[in-house]
């Protein structure tokens, strides 16, 4: 399967960002290359750490960002939060299928809401979860960190995993978005290309940099040489 780089997406995660200046710091990231934003939602019950709730993430639209929010909901129950993500301006909810009773249901709240919706995969979450959800999905999401803090490093077993979820995309037939967070550099993203995923979230390596449009630079020239050569599926 080969792709060009505009069909390979970069999404800054703002859980790394200078959060006493999420508007301003959201805003640099898109005028420095990223595509959208990742919004990473954090309860302290599902996964230990605690970050932000919908009333931020309207923030930022209020602040005036446009471009498409991602939001991934690492909490415990997931569904009453849903409505207020779409509420707040989501254009994509990412939850996890240990979160909640009942994945179908919630799946289907998040389309009926006009969203994109996806699941995300922990490191040790087999993706044979996902064969009576595969109906529902524009995204899966492969945590290639154990959830709930910025800054570890990539699990490079996640490379196998994405090669096995690329498979089963591609059986599918569906247009299914193969998105990884954790640990993602523009040392490692294109391994992570080439193993199959074609949405890419970064948080401390484009955040903790100097100048974010030479990070988000370097990332896409990784992904251009992927791109030209072609994508070789594990």
């Amino acid at each position: 399967m080969s792709e060009s780089v505009s069909d390979l997406w970069i999404t800054p995660s703002v859980l790394s960002a200078d959060l006493a200046r999420l508007g301003e710091e959201s805003a640099a990231v898109l005028a420095a290359g990223g595509d959208r934003i990742h919004f990473d939602v954090m309860d302290n019950h599902y996964v230990p750490n605690l970050t932000f709730g919908a009333p931020v993430l309207k923030a930022l639209r209020d602040y005036g960002i446009t471009a498409p929010i991602d939001a991934h909901l690492m909490v415990k129950p997931t569904d009453r939060l849903i409505g207020d993500f779409l509420e707040a301006g989501a254009a994509t909810i990412l939850i996890h299928p240990e979160a909640t009773e009942h994945v179908d249901r919630s799946l289907q709240k998040i389309l009926d809401g006009g969203a994109a919706a996806g699941l995300v995969l922990n490191p040790a979450t087999p993706p044979d979860v996902l064969d009576f959800a595969m109906w529902r999905l524009d995204w899966i999401l492969v945590m290639s960190v154990n959830p709930g803090f910025g800054g570890q490093k990539f699990l490079p077993e996640s490379l196998r995993k994405i090669g096995m979820l690329r498979e089963k995309i591609e059986k599918s037939g569906r247009d299914i978005r193969l998105a990884v967070d954790g640990g993602v550099d523009a040392e490692n993203i294109a391994a992570i290309a080439g193993a199959g995923a074609d949405t890419f979230i970064s948080g401390s390596a484009v955040f903790g940099s100097s100048d974010y449009k030479a990070t988000i630079g370097a990332m896409r020239e990784a992904l251009a040489g992927v791109a030209a050569a072609g994508r070789e599926t594990r």
